[in-house]
């Protein structure tokens, strides 16, 4: 833990130990901010899932993340660490950053845009190299296992008490509103969107089944929390989230040779075909489900809306059009829908809109960066850890589950990116500490050589 060290009076000095017990008291803040990163990481993250940017909850995800940063900062400056280490991946992040700042200079302090700017490219970026940072050591890790453990158990039990009917169970309240965010009908938790939940559930459904194999979680807690993420998936009533799950689970099957895994994965199948003969036993469900199966509209729209977009681009295919610009531009170039802005519900549509060629090859680069942090070495003491082989060899389908959702919805959501970009700077500072150990020079023994050893 860092310690400010103050210097005392000398006795007699009144003065001087009035101001020292004075300076002592300011410092205490400071020293708690310092004393447990890994706590404030979480309590950041925490923040940036249960504050919607259309809630009025005093910007607690903005607090929480100046916090963060300050505290981190703090931390490095009083203990002499470095605090930013330059990665492959730091250079296509900085590169997207500048590109969506450089098109929105002028613009003023509006919300609309620097709220979906920030968390799109700010914080992920500070994330990254925090958590590279921050969380150094199994403990740490573990502390971020066990957030995540938590979060899962609280967004399953938020989508299940949804398709009971349980609303009363049901936090934060602003969950229910349905002047808030989108998808009212469905299960979309503190997101406000059904696909940005059923994302962060098949994320951190994963991370659960990791830790099961790890033995962190056992018995009929394991079963449970595990049992409970295909009934969560089967509310949000999407199905590109049914269809995300569908995949992961047949590709951890095939991906894998842990037979552990691969029982786990039928019955996540099996539990998800249970559920829904279940739902279909309701008659409100079961025409609530046939609806959505049914429904054409949503198609439709993204086929008209990926049209206008693409030919959006063939106006401007080197400069783009800028941040926020396109939804009001899309009106006018898609037929046959009265609002006044159309959104693109596809990162990569807007990428290439917003920022022309240079944004999507920037975001190629970054996502091929992400993929080579899971292939590098495992440092001896780690083996058994968190981030062990069994991680790296899931890594590709966590990045896989975030792809596939990021072409049916643009990942604005701070918990959703903060969740990824926090895994990938483990990540990294993991391929560090294996570098160091293999650049340390071998031990020596003395009294023997190795030159005369026989054989």
């Amino acid at each position: 833990m860092a310690t400010l060290r103050v210097r005392l009076p000398l006795p007699g000095d009144w003065a001087g130990e009035t101001a020292s017990r004075g300076l002592r008291a300011g410092l205490r803040p400071l020293q708690a901010l310092f004393a447990a990163p890994s706590l404030l990481f979480l309590a950041a993250l925490t923040a940036m899932l249960l504050r919607h940017p259309d809630v009025p909850f005093y910007e607690i995800d903005r607090i929480g993340f100046v916090l963060l940063v300050l505290g981190v900062a703090g931390r490095a400056i009083v203990l002499r660490q470095p605090l930013l280490a330059i990665e492959r991946a730091t250079w296509p992040m900085l590169g997207l950053a500048s590109l969506a700042l450089v098109s929105v200079i002028g613009q003023g302090c509006d919300d609309r845009t620097w709220s979906p700017l920030a968390a799109k490219f700010i914080v992920p970026f500070v994330l990254f190299h925090l958590a590279a940072t921050v969380f150094d050591n199994e403990r740490r890790l573990r502390h971020f296992e066990a957030f995540s453990l938590l979060v899962l158990a609280y967004l399953s039990f938020t989508s299940i008490a949804f398709l009971a009917g349980a609303k009363s169970l049901i936090f934060p309240r602003f969950i229910l509103d349905e002047s808030l965010g989108y998808h009212a009908d469905r299960a979309r938790g503190p997101l406000l969107q059904a696909v940005a939940n059923g994302v962060s559930l098949n994320l951190l459904g994963i991370l659960a089944v990791h830790a099961f194999l790890r033995g962190r979680i056992r018995g009929l807690t394991a079963a449970v929390l595990l049992a409970s993420v295909p009934v969560a998936i089967l509310a949000t009533m999407t199905r590109a989230v049914w269809l995300s799950f569908a995949a992961t689970v047949v590709v951890l099957i095939f991906r894998t040779h842990n037979r552990k895994l691969q029982r786990i994965c039928a019955g996540a199948a099996i539990v998800a075909a249970v559920g829904l003969l279940v739902v279909l036993s309701f008659d409100d469900q079961r025409r609530a489900l046939a609806d959505r199966l049914e429904e054409s509209g949503p198609v439709e729209f993204r086929r008209a809306v990926y049209t206008g977009g693409w030919h959006m681009f063939l106006e401007k295919p080197f400069t783009g059009w800028g941040v926020n610009q396109m939804p009001a531009e899309l009106a006018r170039h898609v037929s046959g829908y009265k609002q006044k802005e159309l959104y693109p519900h596809n990162t990569y549509l807007e990428l290439l809109v917003e920022h022309g060629i240079a944004g999507p090859a920037l975001y190629v680069w970054l996502m091929w960066e992400l993929i080579r942090l899971g292939r590098g070495r495992i440092p001896r003491g780690e083996r058994n850890g968190l981030l062990n082989r069994q991680f790296h060899t899931i890594w590709p389908v966590l990045l896989g589950v975030y792809w596939v959702n990021a072409a049916l919805v643009v990942m604005n959501y701070q918990f959703v990116n903060g969740l990824l970009f926090t895994l990938a700077g483990m990540l990294a500072a993991q391929n560090r500490r294996a570098a160091r150990e293999l650049a340390a020079p071998a031990p020596v023994f003395p009294g023997r050589s190795f030159a005369n050893s026989p054989g």
